[in-house]
């Protein structure tokens, strides 16, 4: 049963609240351990919601789910796994979670809630609607990001949100292409409104997301202040064509964590990395250095 409940809860796509992290990279703090504890308890507190909600939602899709070729293995569709259990499980985690977020500072608990209650309309209601959909799973990632900034008490750059909401929204569009071809027919079956979804249509978005993506990190390397960053635009641009070609050649779309055993996108992703944080940090190391002579 534990181990049933530890997979409903996929911690192997707790990776998604990464993005808490973007606040103490990109406000230059990398060095403050404090804010290193800080962040890392709001992750932690980000990855138990996470696996609430996930929880949570296998309950309400146990039926459909067990119309999915590949999500009918899931615990609670195959019937390893009672409901009740994993439903007091979830409750608890949620409890936990607001107790965490309530000792961080009251605006983090905010968010969290706020996070915790879209979450659940999406489950119930929003997930059916066209477009809407997607838009949800975009604005989750973006209060993911938000709350990073918000538990260390730092600024939180309007680029942060604008990228990370297309980012977002570019990943959602792929595993709801990747959901109607493993389908097909059947698709409405599973879920009504990825009938109403295309390829055509699909293909047509991600091609609008993708120009917006490049268009609005290019002007976030404009307007900071290390011009520098401009260095990591073809970074980004390969990375995403990667996703693309992944998308349509390798049928990665369904699952971006399959992303991580693909040797491109994880060495473009470290050297992303590698780049942003030497370009951010390399030139204030150089001033405290000269400023302590």
């Amino acid at each position: 049963m534990f181990n049933g409940i530890i997979t409903s809860m996929r911690p192997q796509q707790w990776y998604k609240n990464l993005i808490l992290f973007a606040s103490i990279i990109f406000s230059l703090n990398i060095l403050n351990v404090e804010m290193w504890f800080t962040v890392i308890f709001a992750f932690i507190i980000f990855c138990m919601l996470s696996g609430s909600e996930y929880i949570i939602n296998d309950i309400i899709d146990i039926e459909s789910d067990r119309k999915h070729p590949v999500k009918c293995k899931r615990p609670l569709a195959s019937g390893k796994l009672k409901r009740t259990y994993t439903l007091v499980f979830a409750a608890m985690l949620i409890i936990g979670a607001v107790t965490g977020s309530y000792l961080i500072n009251i605006p983090f608990l905010i968010i969290s809630i706020s996070y915790l209650l879209l979450i659940l309309f999406y489950s119930l209601y929003l997930k059916h609607l066209i477009i809407v959909d997607l838009l949800v799973i975009s604005i989750g990632f973006v209060m993911r990001a938000i709350a990073g900034g918000i538990a260390i008490n730092v600024r939180i750059s309007p680029w942060l949100i604008v990228c990370t909401f297309l980012l977002a929204l570019f990943l959602a569009l792929g595993k709801r292409r990747h959901e109607l071809n493993l389908l097909g027919n059947n698709a409405g079956n599973h879920r009504k409104n990825l009938a109403e979804y295309s390829n055509e249509m699909l293909d047509q978005m991600i091609s609008i997301t993708t120009g917006a993506l490049i268009i609005s990190y290019s002007l976030y390397t404009f307007f900071v202040e290390n011009y520098f960053m401009m260095l990591t635009i073809p970074v980004i641009i390969y990375g995403l064509f990667r996703y693309l070609f992944l998308i349509h050649s390798k049928n990665y779309g369904g699952e971006p964590e399959m992303l991580f055993k693909d040797k491109g996108m994880l060495l473009c992703m470290i050297l992303w990395g590698i780049l942003a944080v030497g370009v951010l940090y390399i030139p204030k190391v150089i001033n405290e250095f000269l400023g302590g002579f």
